[in-house]
């Protein structure tokens, strides 16, 4: 018997809202099925279904993705491709691809990360073998998580922190440290360059004609007579 899924769990895995999928029910897009007390529910078969529906999954590439930040790091590349391969190994797994990429989790514009992407987005994958979530990004992990989720691919997460080095998280903290105190400097000089701005003091102005210029007391004195 397949799986019992909550609307809140089948929203979860398919990265949408209760209220997305109760649309979709409406519409015939995703019908639910309904208890005896007319509460919607679905099953992991529906779920497969529904991710499947633009491509047979079996079709779909198994992929290990592996990441270090420096080209000096190469040893720590293979290790986490021989760990992967261990754990799928182990689950029975063949992985159609191996990918390894040189670049910081900070940098979203790695060549081979945005072409797994994109193939993420063509429906061509079915589930990506990963160390560690920062093997993948540095930041925003579940946003990611949830585009592959939409698009029917899984990220299985090993969960070996021993491949994810710690000097590259001080390395990424360090970049970001740097560029906003950057920022800060540039917020400062900028503020400078206001203050020492006299247009901008007591209504005064560099207009040559007079224009604009404000009306001292002594001319307001004179006006009012």
């Amino acid at each position: 018997m397949s799986k019992i899924l909550k609307p809140k769990d089948m929203a979860e895995k398919l990265g949408v809202t209760v209220l997305t999928l109760q649309r979709w029910d409406n519409k015939g897009i995703l019908k639910a099925y309904r208890t005896p007390t007319n509460r919607r529910y679905y099953t992991e078969e529906q779920y497969l279904q529904y991710i499947g529906m633009s491509e047979n999954v079996q079709d779909r590439k198994t992929v290990a993705y592996a990441r270090v930040s420096t080209y000096g790091q190469k040893d720590d590349l293979k290790d986490q491709i021989a760990f992967i391969r261990q754990f799928v190994n182990a689950k029975g797994v063949i992985l159609d691809e191996v990918i390894t990429d040189i670049g910081s989790g900070l940098n979203y514009k790695r060549k081979k990360w945005n072409q797994l992407l994109q193939e993420v987005m063509d429906d061509k994958i079915k589930t990506i073998y990963i160390t560690y979530k920062d093997r993948f990004v540095r930041f925003g992990y579940d946003w990611f998580e949830q585009l592959c989720q939409q698009h029917g691919t899984l990220i299985v997460v090993i969960n070996n922190p021993d491949t994810s080095p710690n000097q590259e998280l001080v390395d990424d903290l360090v970049s970001i440290i740097h560029v906003f105190s950057y920022r800060l400097y540039g917020l400062r000089k900028y503020k400078r360059k206001l203050v020492a701005d006299k247009t901008l003091k007591d209504g005064e102005t560099s207009d040559t004609h007079g224009e604009g210029k404000a009306i001292s007391k002594s001319d307001d004195e004179k006006a009012s007579r």
